[in-house]
């Protein structure tokens, strides 16, 4: 057994509410996943991360989760998801699992036990405390907006939410909260999945104490203070107790990591996680109002973030690599050209991607170069997030409705949540139904059906990188080195291996561009093994990229 088979894999993943729904509801579903297994398989990839499925009251779909043993009415059963793990396994596709544990919902019974007095058994499972002069107790503020504590009358004391005040933070202090979530990690290893992706695990240890104007390290205004130390106990913890006990693949979510940090929780020695998601990348160009405020995407900038990750985990640590996911715009309208250069720009940012080291994430429709959506009324969205921003800034005044409605189109979290673009007829083959949120008007000629037979289309070439993946080992271990490193339009990149150099050369720009190849490279033969412009002559001493343009050599010495 390869115990490092994730650092060869390519993961897609689904967000369950939108992918595919089976039975007219308007809501995705388990069936609707299996329906499109073969189309995943089509693609190639090999691991299917899940979004939430569990049981949950949806105030933050799926994120707040009422229990962690039971499938969420609408996704189906659990009879219907040991058929999905089934169908899954059957063509070599493993499953991870979305773990989120740093809060419940304020539905889960163990909440509903906590809030009935100071003294049930479950009331430190999550963290409670007194205000104070009638305010809460400290200035943390919430992720979606407000103070992150809520009042509650039955004993009158605040508990602390991160995010949504349905979303109650546990107590990871307590040894019992621990165990339980420990357990339930085992049984669904039991039932044979592959791994997890953890939700925001860098939060799970607080120091209330301290609040915010005392805290010099804040690098977000709103990341409360975290106890670094630990967190990694309690990864390390539940590394022994269950990680290192099955042959799975494990990624954390951890906001406010950089590299030197994210070490320990990746580094092969310290046993606690085998990846993390940051989010340096994504945030280019935000400035004080983060992604709700005017931003300009900076190449420049971008390259050095990436390149700072790439150079710092090359020893001892693994890089996860993404562009989108259900948190964030679609990649070819926040990265690239969503209307002229569509599909050359799609094409040109899976390329800079898929041939770094690491693990590549596609997010469904990703492959399709699905874009972001521009509903009319603020009542189309559905994104929590959204809605509390919407209130904050406009209300505040600091943002009249245009603004914040453009703002909304560019960076809202509902642009990666419209229904996936199956084929042309109605609803885009997403439903039968009323789908739960509008489907993007644009599938009419970006779908699946049009591109699964089109040997030109984003998704063929997205088959043929994830497959040039596992025909050349220098994708998956050769070592990274930025150069043209101040070049403003074009993302170039070697990756070397023995006496094989990897030439990755991307234009950013809607404008030719021209390449010109550091002298100091020398090889003998150079072979192109995938461009996204037909390409009909091979010098790469120098060369005129044209808009979007994307070209990789294998050079060598032999």
């Amino acid at each position: 057994m390869d115990k490092n088979w994730w650092k060869k894999s390519v993961v897609y993943q689904i967000y369950p509410r939108s992918f595919k729904d089976s039975n007219g509801d308007g809501i995705g579903d388990i069936k609707g996943i299996i329906e499109g297994l073969d189309y995943l398989q089509k693609l190639g990839i090999n691991v299917l991360w899940l979004s939430p499925i569990y049981k949950s009251p949806n105030d933050d779909n799926g994120y707040d989760i009422s229990d962690y043993r039971d499938v969420m009415d609408e996704f189906g059963t659990m009879r219907d998801f040991d058929t999905l793990l089934e169908e899954a396994h059957k063509r070599k596709i493993k499953i991870i699992m979305d773990l989120v544990v740093n809060h419940t919902s304020d539905e889960h019974e163990w909440f509903k036990e906590s809030k009935k007095s100071k003294y049930n058994k479950y009331r430190d499972y999550y963290i409670w405390r007194s205000g104070k002069n009638g305010e809460p107790p400290n200035d943390w503020i919430s992720f979606f907006s407000g103070s992150a504590w809520e009042y509650d009358k039955t004993t009158e004391m605040y508990y602390l939410h991160l995010f949504s005040k349905k979303q109650a933070d546990l107590n990871w202090e307590n040894s019992e909260v621990r165990k339980e979530v420990f357990d339930m990690m085992k049984w669904w290893l039991d039932k044979g999945i592959d791994g997890f992706r953890m939700d925001v695990i860098s939060l799970i240890a607080k120091d209330i104490e301290i609040t915010r104007e005392q805290d010099s390290k804040v690098t977000m205004s709103i990341i409360p203070k975290i106890n670094e130390e630990r967190v990694h106990e309690y990864l390390k913890e539940m590394n022994s107790e269950v990680l290192s006990k099955y042959d799975i693949m494990t990624v954390g979510e951890t906001p406010g990591v950089d590299p030197e940090k994210a070490l320990k929780f990746v580094g092969e020695s310290r046993n606690e996680l085998n990846m993390v998601f940051q989010f340096e990348h994504v945030g280019v160009g935000d400035g004080p109002d983060g992604k709700w405020g005017k931003s300009e995407f900076n190449l420049k900038e971008f390259k050095d973030i990436m390149s700072k990750w790439q150079d710092a985990l090359e020893n001892g640590g693994w890089n996860s690599l993404y562009l989108s996911n259900h948190d964030q715009p679609r990649s070819v309208s926040r990265f690239g050209n969503d209307t002229e250069y569509r599909e050359e720009s799609a094409k040109m940012l899976a390329t800079c991607i898929h041939m770094m080291k690491g693990t590549p994430y596609v997010y469904q429709g990703e492959e399709l170069g699905m874009t972001n959506v521009k509903f009319e009324s603020l009542d189309d969205y559905r994104d929590i997030e959204t809605f509390n921003a919407y209130k904050d800034y406009v209300g505040s005044g600091k943002k009249t409705k245009e603004e914040m409605m453009e703002a909304i189109y560019k960076r809202g979290r509902d642009n990666a949540r419209t229904p996936f673009q199956w084929d042309d007829s109605g609803n885009a083959g997403f439903t039968s139904g009323t789908p739960w949120i509008k489907v993007n008007p644009n599938y009419k000629y970006i779908n699946a059906k049009a591109q699964v037979d089109d040997e030109n289309s984003v998704f063929n070439y997205y088959r043929k990188l994830i497959s040039l993946r596992k025909q050349y080992e220098i994708i998956v271990n050769g070592k990274y080195e930025l150069i043209l490193d101040d070049d403003e339009n074009i993302y170039a990149y070697l990756r070397k291996l023995k006496n094989e150099i990897l030439l990755v050369m991307c234009n950013f720009s809607d404008k030719n561009s021209e390449f010109n190849l550091p002298a100091d490279i020398k090889y003998g033969k150079k072979e192109k093994i995938i461009s996204n412009y037909n390409v009909d002559y091979d010098e790469i001493e120098k060369v005129v990229l044209k808009p979007y343009e994307a070209r990789v050599y294998l050079l060598s010495n032999k």
